[in-house]
């Protein structure tokens, strides 16, 4: 596939020492990529601004502007585990609008596929509520953005070790969104039972594989290259959304889950596959990952498979 991959220094200026969810994510990423030859492999995109009007596609106007003034006021913590900065308001709109930019170089048939390396991430953030490190859902406003520009059927795929609560609620009553995801279970944030399948017209849209902690290959490779099949081609999607959550792996120090590298690169091929076999594009968006190691091997492998396909 030819491919996209969105990145920008701004996504630097969103920092805390010490946090989990600190700029050394990408800057490693980057020197990795840098390092291994990659780079020069794919259509660098800069990222644009979102505008207030693209955010609230899937967030209360009231809650951008409570970011907004809360960046503006210096900052501090959101919630125990989400801080912003005075520059997270910017940093997060533009987290947004790297995620709409390689939409639209991909409708404009420029790529095939994207990977944005974004931050801050988004998938825990909620209608009105900042968690889980999130300020705003990047991949939900993707979707959102997607049915503006008319497209009938977002397929959504979440394999972050935590549960992407926020962007579930977003569609849960919903039957043009699929959302699938596999996650470490019981674990933050309590969601994603393998009862919670949807409601009204949504019912049936919503498909949860929880994984029970130290679950790895032998455990999420069938997943993806099973039950994800059987849903995926029964939706048929018209574009695909990846929540590229790489805290799954072995390697993480705030999960139990135990991935390999190889296993990741597995679950991605079973990704791409289905979407070369229905000419599905598709667009990752980074989520979680934390040993820095780890992270920048995982989102190699990811843009290889990509590259190859």
């Amino acid at each position: 596939m030819k491919t996209g991959f969105v990145y920008s220094d701004i996504y630097l200026k969103h920092n805390y020492p010490d946090h989990p969810e600190r700029k050394e994510r990408l800057i490693t990423i980057m020197s990795h990529l840098e390092k291994k030859g990659i780079l020069k492999n794919l259509n660098v995109i800069s990222p644009r601004r979102a505008t207030v009007e693209e955010v609230a596609l899937n967030h209360d106007p009231a809650y951008i502007q409570e970011i907004h003034d809360f960046c503006t006021a210096g900052g501090g913590f959101l919630d125990s585990d989400t801080y912003a900065t005075p520059d997270s308001y910017e940093v997060a709109l533009t987290a947004v609008g790297g995620v709409l930019e390689g939409i639209d170089r991909i409708l404009k048939g420029e790529v095939e596929a994207v990977f944005c390396a974004v931050r801050p991430p988004g998938h825990h953030a909620e209608f009105a509520k900042a968690m889980g490190f999130c300020l705003f859902n990047n991949i939900a406003i993707g979707a959102r953005y997607l049915l503006n520009k008319g497209k009938k059927r977002i397929y959504i795929i979440d394999f972050d070790a935590h549960h992407g609560n926020g962007t579930q609620k977003s569609f849960y009553e919903e039957d043009c969104v699929f959302y699938f995801s596999t996650h470490q279970y019981p674990f933050y944030p309590g969601t994603g039972s393998d009862s919670e399948k949807g409601a009204g017209k949504g019912l049936g849209y919503t498909l949860n594989i929880p994984m029970s902690a130290f679950s790895g290959d032998a455990e999420f490779i069938p997943v993806y290259q099973t039950t994800l099949r059987e849903s995926f081609l029964s939706f048929n999607p018209d574009f695909v959304l990846i929540s590229a959550g790489y805290d799954l792996h072995r390697e993480d120090p705030l999960t139990h889950l135990s991935l390999s590298t190889e296993g990741v690169r597995k679950i991605v091929r079973s990704i791409v596959s289905l979407c070369c076999e229905l000419g599905s594009p598709v667009l990752f968006a980074l989520e979680g990952g934390y040993n820095l190691k780890a992270l920048s091997e995982c989102v190699e492998v990811t843009l290889k498979e990509l590259l190859i396909a």
